[in-house]
């Protein structure tokens, strides 16, 4: 049988133990009065001393917890309009003027209405320089007349700077053209035979 002294120590010394403990000290009997079961019962003791201090200095230093629960005014944990998050992105990322510059192509007929975007389309935009393309030689004369007011009207929708100039065509005939470089000369001779 087991007695006192041959018992394994439990997760929380018992009563008697405890008394014996505290009245030896925190390191046990001293001399060769000390036994297994003792050494083992105060290095126990001086482990959980030992964790207890460090769960105390932990929660001290540690910031503290924000509840699940937020006030009743918006804040930064509340869902935001994708709108918004998108404005913000732009803005943090410095794409103003690209974005500026593709909502020409992307809302042209918002921008400078129906009438004259059923008639004519933007087709590309480089160093400020808008290039639009009419569908016949009347719209684009009558775009290259209204080109100031376009311009005033772009400036004020996407901000100054964003489009500075505009360079209207007449509809597109067949070009052997491709690319904005080319060699001046008469051009393909031998195509048609």
């Amino acid at each position: 049988m087991f007695d006192e002294t041959d018992r394994p120590p439990t997760s929380e010394p018992d009563d008697a133990s405890r008394e014996t403990i505290e009245s030896a000290g925190a390191d046990g009997p001293s001399g060769d009065q000390r036994r297994g079961p003792d050494v083992a019962r105060a290095a126990l003791n001086a482990a959980r001393a030992a964790a207890r201090g460090r769960r105390t200095a932990a929660r001290e230093s540690a910031p503290a917890r924000r509840s699940g629960l937020t006030g009743s005014g918006p804040d930064a944990g509340d869902p935001q309009p994708f709108g918004a998050l998108i404005n913000r992105l732009v803005a943090d990322r410095g794409w103003q003027k690209n974005a500026a510059e593709a909502r020409v192509m992307g809302s042209w007929d918002t921008l400078v209405g129906v009438d004259i975007a059923g008639h004519c389309q933007p087709r590309s935009l480089r160093a400020g320089e808008l290039v639009v393309e009419a569908e016949s030689t009347a719209w684009a004369t009558q775009l290259r007349l209204l080109a100031a007011g376009i311009l005033d009207t772009l400036a004020r929708e996407l901000g100054t700077g964003v489009v500075t100039k505009i360079r209207v065509h007449g509809p597109a005939a067949p070009s052997w053209r491709k690319g904005p470089r080319h060699v001046s000369g008469r051009g393909p001779r031998d195509t048609y035979g």
